[in-house]
C-alpha cells in the first residue's frame, strides 16, 4: 500500500495555512486508500487535528527542521513512498529522501520554502520566473492549490445561496488566517468597515477578543473563533476580507468576492497578481489601511455593490477548481520510478 508522509507546522505566529493544505493532501490520499502520516506541530489548529484523526492519519512527533537527517530518517522508518513538505524552515532534503526510496513534493511561495524536489508546487496566481534548481517537475498556479473537500462542497452549494440572498444586507466575513498576532489589524479593518456607512452583517473569525468598534446604523459585528466552519461561512458570505494566503484561494474556489490585506512578505506575489488581474480588491499592508473604507464602500453599496462583487467572483472561481491535491499526488506517483535506495 502506498504511504505518504506529510510535514508542516501550525502556530499562533505562522497560522494554520500550511496544515490546512496538508489536510487536503490527507483527504486525497485516504480517498485512494493510502496510508497517511503527519509530522508537525498543531498548536492553535485543534480543528485540523480532529480532522486528521477522523481520517485515520497517524500523528507522529514533529521532526526537527534544523536537523537535515530527521525527516529522511522518519521517511525510512515509516516506509513512506511520497513525502510532502510545506515548511519554510526545512532545508534541502531531496537526495536524502530519494535515498530512502521516496519522492519529495515541496510547496513554496517564491523564495519562502524553496528547495529542490521531485515535484515543486507553487499554487499562487502569479507567473514570476523561478530559477532552475534541478527540480524536474514544477507545478504552478491555482490549478495545483491543495484545497479541502469542505471547500469544494461549499463551492457547490454557493450558486443556490447567491440567488436566494439577492437584495439582502451583505454578509461579510473578516478572516486574517489562523494566527493570533493580527488583533490590531483586525480592529483597524472593522473601523474601516464601519466608516463605509453602508449596511452589513460582519462576522470576524479571530483568536481571542479583538477590539470591536461600535457599529453604525444597519451594521452588525460578531466575533467567532477559528474552526472547521470557515468554508460554510464563506459560502454564505457576500464579501470576504482576507489575507492573501491559503484563505484567498479557498474563497476564490467557493466563489466569494475578496478584498485583501497584505499581511506578510511571502504573500506579496500572490497579492499583487490577484489585484493586478482584477480578481480581488487590494487594501494594502496593515499600515496602509487608512482609507480602506472607500474601496470597501464600493463593494457594499446597496445599488452597485452586487455588480462589483460579481465582477470579482466569477473569474476568480474559474481559476481554482479545488482538485490540486489530486494533481500533485498524481505527479508524485509519476516520478516514483525515478527514485530508490
Amino acid at each position: 500500500m502506498t504511504c505518504v508522509l506529510l510535514r508542516a507546522d501550525a502556530s499562533p505566529t505562522i497560522g494554520v495555512g500550511h496544515v490546512s493544505r496538508m489536510v487536503a493532501f490527507a483527504e486525497a490520499a485516504r480517498r485512494r486508500g493510502w496510508e497517511v502520516a503527519f509530522s508537525g506541530s498543531l498548536t492553535g489548529a485543534d480543528w485540523f487535528a480532529e480532522r486528521l484523526a477522523g481520517l485515520g492519519v497517524a500523528l507522529v512527533e514533529p521532526t526537527d527542521p534544523g536537523d537535515p537527517a530527521a525527516l529522511p530518517e522518519l521517511t525510512g522508518t515509516l516506509g513512506a513512498d511520497v513525502v510532502v513538505v510545506d515548511h519554510y524552515g526545512i532545508g534541502q532534503q531531496r537526495a536524502a529522501i530519494n535515498a530512502e526510496g521516496a519522492v519529495l513534493a515541496s510547496l513554496e511561495s517564491r523564495t519562502f520554502g524553496r528547495r529542490q524536489a521531485d515535484v515543486v508546487v507553487e499554487p499562487e496566481p502569479h507567473d514570476l520566473p523561478r530559477p532552475d534548481d534541478g527540480s524536474p517537475m514544477v507545478l504552478r498556479g491555482p490549478r495545483y492549490a491543495p484545497l479541502r473537500a469542505q471547500v469544494r462542497g461549499a463551492r457547490e452549494r454557493r450558486a443556490a445561496r447567491t440567488a436566494a440572498r439577492a437584495g439582502t444586507v451583505p454578509r461579510v466575513v473578516v478572516v486574517l488566517g489562523g494566527g493570533a498576532m493580527w488583533g490590531d489589524t483586525v480592529t483597524h479593518l472593522l473601523r474601516e468597515l464601519r466608516d463605509t456607512a453602508m449596511p452589513f452583517d460582519a462576522e470576524v473569525i479571530a483568536h481571542g477578543e479583538p477590539a470591536v468598534p461600535s457599529p453604525g446604523p444597519g451594521q452588525r459585528f460578531t466575533v467567532s473563533p477559528p474552526d472547521l466552519r470557515l468554508a460554510e461561512r464563506l459560502a454564505d458570505a457576500d464579501l470576504a476580507v482576507s489575507a492573501a494566503g491559503v484563505t484567498l484561494l479557498e474563497a476564490w474556489c467557493i466563489g466569494v468576492p475578496t478584498a485583501l490585506v497584505l499581511l506578510v512578505d511571502n504573500q506579496r506575489a500572490g497579492y499583487t497578481a490577484a489585484v493586478e488581474r482584477g480578481l480581488s480588491v487590494g487594501l494594502g499592508r496593515p499600515d496602509e489601511l487608512h482609507g480602506a473604507a472607500r474601496p470597501l464602500a464600493r463593494l457594499l453599496d446597496p445599488g452597485s455593490g452586487a455588480g462589483e462583487r460579481d465582477r470579482l467572483s466569477a473569474p476568480a472561481a474559474a481559476e481554482v477548481d479545488g482538485l490540486g491535491a489530486d494533481r500533485v499526488l498524481d505527479a508524485a506517483l509519476a516520478r516514483a520510478d525515478t527514485v530508490g535506495p
